[in-house]
C-alpha cells in the first residue's frame, strides 16, 4: 500500500509541477510584453525555455537532495520520448510530418551537435563544472541563433495591461513549481528504493513520460488541425534545451553522478534516435510507418529499461 501511496504523491506533484509551470510562462509573458520587451525575445526567454522548466527545477532539486542521477536520466529520458513518442504519435495522427527547410537548415545541425556533445561530455562517467560551462556557452550560441533568426518578427505589439491577478498567478505557480519538483524528486527516491531499482529508470521513464504529457497534447492537437511540423520544431528545441540547460544549471550546484546503465543503452539509444530522426528527416517529411517504428523503439527502450536495468 505504500508503494501505491508515492505514486500517487508522484502522479499529484509531478500534475502541480506541470500545471504551475504552465502558469508560470503564461503570466510571465504578459508580464514581459507589458513591459514593453519584443515579443520574440520573450519567445525564446520564457517560452521556449518554459518547455524544459518542470525537467530543470526537479534537476535542480535532485541534486540537492543528493540523488543527482536523476538529472541525466531526466534528460536523456526526455530527449528519447521527445522524438521515439512524441514524434511518433504526431505522425502517425497527422500521417505525414513536412519538416520545413529552415529546420534543416540550422535547427537539425545543433539539435544533433548537442547530442553528440553530450555522448563526448559523458564518456568519462564524471559531468564536472567545466562541462557544464561547455554546455551553457551551447545554450548561449542555441539562443544567440534563435534571436538572429527572428530579427524579423514584429516589433509593434499591443501591451497587455497587467492586473494584480497576473502577479499572483506569477507568484502562485513559484510555489507551485517548488513544491511540486520537490515531492516529484523524493517521490522518485522512494519509489526507487521499494521496488528495487535505479533512481535513473524512474527519471528516464516515469518522470520522463509525465513531463513529456503536455508536448503529446500540443503535438496531436496541431497533427489534428494540418500543422504537424510545430511538433518537429518543439522537440528539436525542447531537446538542444535539455541538454545545455537542464544538464549545465544543476551541475552549478554540485557533483553529478553518471550510472553506467546510462551509458552502456540510454545514451546510445538517445543518439541511435537522434541519426534516425536525421535519416528520416532528408526527404522532408515523416511519414505514418516511419512515426510506427519511432513508437515502436519507445515500446521496447521502457520494456528493456525494467527488465534490464537494475539498482
Amino acid at each position: 500500500m505504500e508503494l501505491f501511496q508515492w505514486i500517487g504523491i508522484f502522479v499529484v506533484a509531478l500534475t502541480v509541477l506541470l500545471k504551475a509551470s504552465d502558469w508560470f510562462i503564461g503570466a510571465a509573458e504578459k508580464i514581459g510584453l507589458s513591459l514593453g520587451i519584443p515579443p520574440f525575445i520573450v519567445g525564446v526567454t520564457i517560452v521556449a525555455a518554459g518547455t524544459s522548466l518542470p525537467e530543470l527545477i526537479s534537476s535542480i532539486f535532485a541534486v540537492m537532495e543528493n540523488s543527482s542521477e536523476i538529472v541525466v536520466g531526466n534528460v536523456v529520458g526526455s530527449n528519447i520520448t521527445n522524438i521515439l513518442l512524441v514524434l511518433g504519435i504526431t505522425a502517425m495522427v497527422g500521417r505525414d510530418i513536412k519538416i520545413k527547410f529552415a529546420v534543416l537548415d540550422v535547427d537539425l545541425p545543433l539539435f544533433m551537435g548537442s547530442a553528440f556533445l553530450l555522448w563526448f561530455l559523458l564518456q568519462d562517467a564524471k559531468f564536472t563544472v567545466f562541462e557544464a560551462i561547455i554546455c551553457l556557452v551551447g545554450l548561449f550560441i542555441f539562443l544567440g541563433y534563435t534571436f538572429a533568426s527572428d530579427r524579423e518578427a514584429d516589433e509593434e505589439a499591443d501591451r497587455p495591461k497587467i492586473t494584480p491577478k497576473v502577479w499572483m498567478m506569477l507568484a502562485a505557480s513559484g510555489v507551485g513549481i517548488w513544491f511540486g519538483a520537490e515531492w516529484t524528486v523524493k517521490s522518485v527516491i522512494k519509489i526507487s528504493e521499494m521496488i528495487g531499482i535505479g533512481k535513473e529508470v524512474v527519471a528516464l521513464s516515469m518522470v520522463a513520460f509525465g513531463t513529456s504529457i503536455p508536448e503529446i497534447i500540443v503535438s496531436v492537437m496541431a497533427a489534428k488541425r494540418g500543422n504537424p511540423e510545430m511538433a518537429v520544431g518543439n522537440v528539436l528545441g525542447s531537446n538542444i534545451f535539455n541538454t545545455f540547460a537542464v544538464m549545465g544549471i544543476p551541475a552549478l550546484f554540485g557533483t553529478l553522478v553518471i550510472p553506467p546503465a546510462i551509458l552502456t543503452f540510454s545514451l546510445p539509444l538517445m543518439i541511435a534516435a537522434s541519426v534516425l530522426f536525421l535519416v528520416m528527416s532528408l526527404d522532408n517529411k515523416i511519414s505514418f510507418f516511419e512515426g510506427a517504428m519511432l513508437t515502436l523503439f519507445y515500446v521496447v527502450f521502457i520494456v528493456h529499461l525494467f527488465t534490464s536495468t537494475g539498482g
